[in-house]
C-alpha cells in the first residue's frame, strides 16, 4: 500500500508539472529504499524545494537508493547532486574508510537522530542484546554494520557468536521475523520506522535497550555516534523509551555543486522549517541549533559557510 501511494503521488506530482518546469535545473538527491524513513525525507526536502522552483528555476528529484554507503558511491560518480548519508558514513567517506578519502565531498546540514534499533520476538527469550548469542539476527544494510558491531562488541559479542547472521532486505525484515526466519533484527533509523511498525503490529515483538558503561565509553571514543533514544508508545507492546546508541541523518553534496544551488537549498529548507516538520514524523523535532551543529564531519560547503555566516549561526 505504501509503494502504491508514493508511485500514485509521483504520477500526480508529475501530470501536473508545468510544460515550462522542463527547463528547470535538476538537483537529485539519493535517499534511501522505500522501507526506511531516507526515502520520505527525501521527498519532503524537494517538496520544500519545488514549492518556489518557478521563483529559483531549482527543481528536486528524490532517488531511491541502497542506502548511505551507495549514496557516497552515487556523489562520487556524479550521478546525485546531494545524498542523504549517515554521520559515521560521512566520517569514513572522508577519512577515506570508504574506498580513497572524498575530499569533494561538502556537508550541508544535519536532520534526524538514527537510533541502533533491535526488534526480537517476545517469544525469543532475548531481553539483552547480550542474549543474542546463538540466535539468528538480520541486519539492515552494510552502511550499519558498524555500529551493530561496536554495540554488539561492547556487550561482549564477537562475529561468531550468532547462530547466523544475514542480510535481509529492509523491507522484508518484519515478515522474517513474525515468520520465525529470525529471531531478531537490527537497523540504524529514525523513529517512527515503517518496518518497526510492521514488526511489532505483525507480531508480539519487543525494541531491546542497548545501555550500560560499555555503551557510553563508545560513544564518547566516536565523534560519528552519540546515546540516543526510541519514544515509549511509539510501538505496540513498546510502552517504555528505549535507551540505544546512535548516528544523525545528515544532507551531504560536493564541491562541484555551484553555491547557488546550495543556497537555494538552504533558504528552501530553514525557510520553511516549520512545514518540513510536519511532512514526515521524523523530522518533527527539527531545531536551526541541532541541524548545523552535530554530525557534520566533512568540511561544509562554501555556500553553507556563507549561508549560515550572514545568519550569524556560526561561532
Amino acid at each position: 500500500m505504501f509503494r502504491l501511494s508514493v508511485l500514485t503521488t509521483c504520477l500526480a506530482l508529475t501530470l501536473t508539472i508545468p510544460v515550462e518546469a522542463q527547463e528547470d535545473r535538476l538537483v537529485r538527491l539519493s535517499t534511501g529504499s522505500l522501507a526506511g524513513a531516507y526515502f520520505p525525507v527525501g521527498v519532503a526536502i524537494c517538496r520544500t524545494i519545488n514549492k518556489t522552483r518557478r521563483e529559483h528555476g531549482l527543481r528536486c528529484a528524490a532517488i531511491a537508493s541502497d542506502g548511505s554507503l551507495d549514496n557516497i558511491n552515487r556523489l562520487r560518480d556524479g550521478a546525485a547532486e546531494m545524498a542523504l548519508v549517515q554521520s559515521d558514513t560521512q566520517r569514513a567517506a572522508v577519512n577515506g574508510q570508504v574506498d580513497a578519502p572524498f575530499t569533494e565531498l561538502r556537508a550541508l546540514l544535519s536532520l534526524h537522530a538514527e537510533p541502533l534499533t533491535v526488534v526480537t520476538r517476545a517469544d525469543s527469550g532475548v531481553t539483552g542484546i547480550q542474549d543474542l548469542s546463538g540466535k539468528r539476527v538480520s541486519i539492515g544494510g552494510s552502511s550499519q554494520l558498524p555500529l551493530w558491531r561496536g554495540a554488539s562488541e561492547a556487550a561482549g559479542l564477537q562475529p561468531d557468536s550468532y547462530e547466523e547472521v544475514s542480510g535481509i532486505a529492509p523491507e522484508q525484515q518484519a515478515r522474517a521475523l513474525c515468520d520465525g526466519e529470525v529471531d531478531a533484527f537490527a537497523m540504524v533509523i529514525g523513529h517512527p520506522a515503517r518496518t518497526v511498525q510492521e514488526a511489532t503490529l505483525g507480531c508480539e515483538s519487543r525494541i531491546l535497550n542497548i545501555s550500560g558503561p560499555a555503551v557510553t565509553d563508545l560513544a564518547a571514543e566516536n565523534a560519528a555516534w552519540f546515546p540516543a533514544d526510541i519514544p515509549g508508545k511509539l510501538y505496540q507492546g513498546n510502552p517504555e523509551p528505549i535507551d540505544t546508541i546512535g548516528v544523525g541523518a545528515t544532507l551531504v553534496t560536493t564541491s562541484a555543486v555551484p553555491d547557488a544551488v546550495v543556497e537555494i537549498v538552504l533558504s528552501s529548507i530553514f525557510d520553511n522549517l516549520d512545514q518540513l516538520r510536519g511532512f514526515e514524523p521524523v523530522l518533527a523535532d527539527l531545531s536551526q541549533t541541532s541541524m548545523t551543529g552535530i554530525g557534520l564531519s566533512a568540511p561544509l560547503h562554501a555556500a553553507a559557510e556563507a549561508f549560515y555566516g550572514d545568519r550569524g549561526w556560526t561561532e
